[in-house]
C-alpha cells in the first residue's frame, strides 16, 4: 500500500497551516478576529484556496479545530485515569478537564461556545463528541440516562468559565474539586 501522494501532502501541509493560522489569530485576540481574509493573508494564499480547503469557511475551520480539542480532551481524560478509581479518579478527570481548558482557551470555546453545527446528546452525536462524554461518564460511574454525567459535565464547564473570568480564586482550584469529586463519589448514581 503506498502512502499519500506529494499533491495530498501538500494539501495536508496547507490545511494545517490554515487551522494553525486560525488557532492563533483566536488564540491572541479571539474568534471574532479570525476572518477567511486574514487567514488567506496569513497562509500567503488567496480566498479562493482557503475555501478550497474549507468549503463551510470560518465554521468549518472552527469545527475541525474544535474536534481535534474533544480528541485531545478525551485522551487526557482518559489517561489522568488509568489507575485510579473513586474520588481520586473524578478529580483527576476535573483537574485534566479545567488544564485543558485553560491551557487553550480558543479551542475550549469552539468546542463550547462557538457554532459548528454538531448537535450534542443526540442520536447523530459524532463519535469524538460522544467518547469525551464517555470519559466523564465514567469517571463519575454513570451508568444511568447520562444525567448524573450531565451534571458533572456541567459543573466542570462552570468552573472553567468562573476562573477564566478571574471569578473565583485561584487558591482555591483543588479544594473545588475535592469537594466536586465527593459530591460524585457516590455507591449508587
Amino acid at each position: 500500500m503506498t502512502g499519500p501522494t506529494a499533491r495530498q501532502r501538500r494539501s495536508d501541509e496547507r490545511r494545517r497551516r490554515i487551522l494553525d493560522a486560525a488557532q492563533e489569530r483566536a488564540d491572541a485576540e479571539g474568534w471574532t478576529a479570525v476572518t477567511t481574509r486574514h487567514l488567506a493573508d496569513a497562509i500567503g494564499y488567496t480566498q479562493p484556496v482557503l475555501y478550497r480547503h474549507f468549503p463551510g469557511g470560518k465554521t468549518e475551520i472552527m469545527r475541525v479545530i474544535a474536534f481535534e480539542g474533544f480528541v485531545e480532551l478525551t485522551r487526557l481524560c482518559r489517561s489522568a485515569v488509568v489507575h485510579t478509581r473513586g474520588p481520586r479518579a473524578i478529580e483527576a478527570v476535573a483537574v485534566a478537564y479545567l488544564d485543558f481548558a485553560a491551557a487553550h482557551p480558543a479551542v475550549y470555546e469552539a468546542m463550547f461556545q462557538q457554532p459548528i453545527e454538531t448537535r450534542f446528546a443526540s442520536e447523530d452525536t459524532e463519535p469524538e463528541l460522544r467518547a469525551g462524554f464517555e470519559a466523564l461518564a465514567d469517571a463519575v460511574r454513570d451508568d444511568g440516562d447520562g444525567t448524573r454525567t450531565e451534571v458533572f459535565w456541567g459543573a466542570l464547564h462552570g468552573i472553567s468559565q468562573l476562573e477564566r473570568a478571574g471569578r473565583m480564586r485561584p487558591e482555591g482550584r483543588s479544594r473545588r474539586i475535592t469537594e466536586l469529586a465527593a459530591c460524585f463519589d457516590q455507591d449508587t448514581p
